[in-house]
């Protein structure tokens, strides 16, 4: 396998992850301390990957505008999905920049963590009498994704959310294609108005005249499909060196702040006295964590202060949120709702989303959820959603 260029699918909005996404696509949510995208990215040109085109929708001046033309010296072209209509549809947007490269194309997901050895292991595995490879990843939970069987290396099926006792891989949304599945997309009938990848490579599976084959891999897969997906992110990234733990030289940390490893604290950040900090703690750019602040098992993102004896535990920020001196997010397991579904049981204590701001002397249950640009005055005791631009009376 010669070809190194890549389809790299980041239109979608990631409608499950609000708040955290009324303002930026799901590809560029924070896994640590960089947007899944340039997780992603970084996988590929590792994979030794010298041409990237990313499909590009819901918010995408905010790709755009983080990327620019170039990363790591790799250039980027940019194709806009004008209506979100699937991820087959995304593919096809992309269809005639494909026409420019010769032989089989690269395609990722670009809101899904992956690393270099799962894109290395389906490159290095795609062979010339196949119309399609598909990465694949050795788990018992593929309930919530698409379970792949396959016999002898061959696929023999693909289910979306499956749930019976067959023993399934995980479709890790790394594939390399050959030019059939442009014609196999278009063929297949759209489901409620959307056109779906997974169903033009089903098409190739019941043809008897192709070959679609699946590699399990090791490499490392993540998707954040809830906002408390991002811990897990951070700890997985953390694990398994996808980041280096590690407190900045040019960071601020005052001689009596205590840092229990693994955390991330990257320059511009400021850890006040007598704070206690981490374990699994990621920091954005410029955050302020004030003096005596207990902070566990969190990702900070950029611009966000943690003011003075605040405890926060299993929490998530967007960017620029305040959570008040004094405020407790309590953290532990909770019940927590994402549109009209219930989640029971999960360990998560709260989401400030983008610009969040909390007072100070607050409570906030597990599983709050605090919506973008929303105001807690002191003293509140808060359960369950906040909404957007809402302001919370104590």
């Amino acid at each position: 396998m010669t070809e190194r260029s890549a389809i790299v699918l980041a239109a979608g909005e990631g409608s499950r992850l609000r708040p955290l996404t009324k303002h930026r696509p799901k590809p560029m949510l924070p896994a640590a301390t960089k947007p899944i995208l340039e997780h992603v990215f970084d996988a590929l040109i590792d994979a030794g990957v010298t041409e990237i085109t990313t499909v590009v929708g819901y918010q995408r001046n905010r790709v755009q505008s983080h990327f620019g033309p170039t990363y790591r010296n790799v250039p980027i072209k940019y194709v806009k999905q004008e209506k979100l209509l699937g991820s087959g549809h995304a593919l096809l947007a992309a269809e005639d920049d494909h026409r420019d490269h010769q032989g089989p194309t690269l395609v990722v997901y670009g809101d899904q963590l992956v690393d270099g050895d799962i894109v290395a292991d389906v490159l290095e595995s795609h062979d010339e009498d196949s119309v399609a490879t598909l990465g694949l990843i050795p788990t018992d939970d593929v309930g919530e994704y698409g379970g792949v069987l396959t016999d002898d290396g061959e696929v023999t099926e693909i289910v979306e959310h499956p749930f019976d006792d067959r023993e399934y891989t995980l479709n890790a949304g790394v594939y390399v294609f050959d030019d059939l599945i442009f014609e196999a997309i278009r063929g297949v009938d759209p489901r409620v108005g959307e056109q779906s990848l997974i169903d033009g490579i089903s098409s190739l599976v019941d043809d008897e005249t192709a070959s679609v084959r699946g590699v399990v891999s090791d490499g490392l897969w993540v998707d954040a499909t809830y906002p408390w997906d991002l811990l897990t992110i951070a700890e997985d990234l953390l694990a398994r060196g996808g980041v280096d733990s590690q407190v900045s030289a040019d960071a601020y940390v005052h001689e009596s702040a205590t840092i229990v490893d693994p955390v991330v604290v990257p320059a511009d950040c400021v850890i006040g006295a007598g704070s206690v900090v981490g374990p699994n703690v990621c920091l954005g750019e410029n955050v302020t964590v004030g003096s005596n602040v207990s902070l566990t098992h969190a990702v900070v993102d950029a611009d966000t202060r943690v003011e003075d004896g605040a405890t926060v535990r299993d929490c998530v920020t967007g960017r620029g949120a305040r959570i008040g001196p004094g405020s407790t997010v309590v953290g532990g397991p909770s019940d927590v709702q994402i549109n009209d579904a219930v989640h029971r049981d999960v360990d998560f204590g709260a989401l400030f989303a983008d610009h969040a701001h909390d007072e100070g002397g607050s409570t906030f249950a597990p599983g709050v959820i605090v919506g973008a640009d929303a105001y807690v005055q002191a003293g509140a005791t808060l359960r369950g959603t906040v909404k957007d631009d809402v302001e919370v009376r104590s």
